[in-house]
């Protein structure tokens, strides 16, 4: 069976980075979202090895391994894409195809629309590339939302982390092992409460997650915690305002989108920005919908995914 092998790289944007990787032939980044870590691409980290591609999926800013600095502002959406370009350049890459999940397809899509050049293909799963609105987004959501809506309650420095540290393995349990397409749609947290609250802990695990999953995720967290993770969250208001350049520009790279049809991040309202994808994502080549799948798309459905993503690369 393929091994995923793990090192550090020296990205040439500064950070150091670990990445698991396998396989040899054209470059595919695989960026995991939160919260995550490579694990979350493990089923694909083979499947793309076995056909005949170098699969790489790095720790990002911030996250597990890999770490990060410790001041907020260096978490902006131009760290995070510099990261990812500043890998291709360690890799000794030119190019390379760029799969984002959850945060990770934000920054994919950034990746391709700041630097196309640099990106053959871009693979977005449950986030869209949503256009840079008109107005700083947190202010926006605690509008539409409320203070206890979860992006806003992340804005609190120190706080959201010291309520994950108390037990990370309920933490992942209760993130993971949230039933798809839920009433409650995204997390809003009660009054008086945690991030935590506004879930359940599970009677059980879903079938496509494990005790040993839990456990690994636990361990990769161990060092570096939720406090890098999290700032990415508090440069949303910094993003909106280092991003005006790129205001309504095109994504231009080929592009593939996969979601769950019961993932609350793209269900009701919010199905209007995958519907009008293409008019800012020109070169769309599919939009694959996984039937009764939640939002851990690459996990819940492994085969569907790797189907899905090596057909897109062997169209390119």
């Amino acid at each position: 069976m393929t091994e995923i092998a793990h090192r550090f790289v020296e990205s040439t944007s500064g950070l150091r980075m670990h990445v698991a990787e396998a396989g040899s032939g054209p470059l595919v980044l695989l960026l995991h979202g939160f919260p995550e870590c490579w694990y979350s691409w493990r089923h694909q980290l083979v499947a793309l090895a076995e056909a005949g591609y170098h699969a790489v999926a790095p720790d990002q800013r911030g996250y597990a391994r890999t770490g990060g600095p410790a001041d907020p502002a260096q978490y902006t959406m131009h760290h995070l894409v510099g990261d990812v370009v500043g890998l291709i350049d360690a890799l000794g890459e030119e190019q390379a195809v760029v799969a984002g999940h959850d945060w990770g397809a934000p920054v994919a899509w950034a990746a391709a629309q700041f630097r196309p050049e640099r990106v053959r293909g871009v693979i977005g799963m449950s986030v869209p590339h949503r256009p840079r609105s008109s107005r700083p987004p947190v202010q926006a959501m605690r509008e539409a939302f409320g203070d206890g809506f979860y992006m806003v309650y992340f804005q609190q420095p120190g706080v959201p982390e010291a309520e994950f540290d108390q037990d990370r393995s309920a933490m992942f349990r209760r993130m993971a092992a949230t039933e798809p397409g839920e009433p409650s749609g995204l997390p809003v947290v009660p009054d008086g409460g945690g991030f935590l609250d506004a879930s359940r802990e599970p009677k059980e695990l879903p079938d496509w997650l494990t005790e040993e999953d839990i456990a690994t995720y636990v361990r990769e967290y161990e060092t570096a915690g939720f406090t890098g993770p999290l700032n990415w969250y508090r440069n949303l208001d910094r993003n909106w305002e280092l991003t005006a350049a790129w205001h309504r520009a095109p994504v231009t790279p080929p592009a593939l989108f996969i979601a769950g049809d019961r993932d609350p991040v793209v269900v009701g309202g919010a199905r209007r920005a995958v519907d009008r994808l293409a008019d800012f994502v020109p070169n769309l080549r599919d939009t694959v919908w996984l039937a009764g799948c939640g939002h851990w798309t690459q996990q819940e459905r492994p085969g569907e995914v790797n189907e899905a993503v090596i057909g897109f690369l062997r169209g390119l």
